[in-house]
């Protein structure tokens, strides 16, 4: 959907994905889906909850992923 958001799980990145990539992540996802680069002020508040949920469901995703053969899981 969006190209420019990288893999974030091993064996794309050498180490964990930090925080800030995850949110960067979001962040491309949500101006990918709403069309904006960056809201207007009256669509803040709703575009930064949509970044924060999206993050969220990231980190927790990349938790629980076991990726085989790497035998390491990422540590939130």
């Amino acid at each position: 959907m969006c190209r420019s958001i990288k893999t974030l799980r091993p064996p794309a990145l050498a180490e964990e994905a930090t925080d800030a990539e995850i949110r960067a992540a979001a962040l491309q996802y949500v101006r990918k889906v709403s069309g904006f680069r960056g809201p207007a002020a009256h669509n803040r508040e709703v575009f930064d909850r949509a970044v924060d949920a999206v993050a969220a469901a990231t980190a927790e995703l990349l938790d629980g992923l076991e990726v085989r053969g790497a035998g390491v899981r990422r540590a939130g």
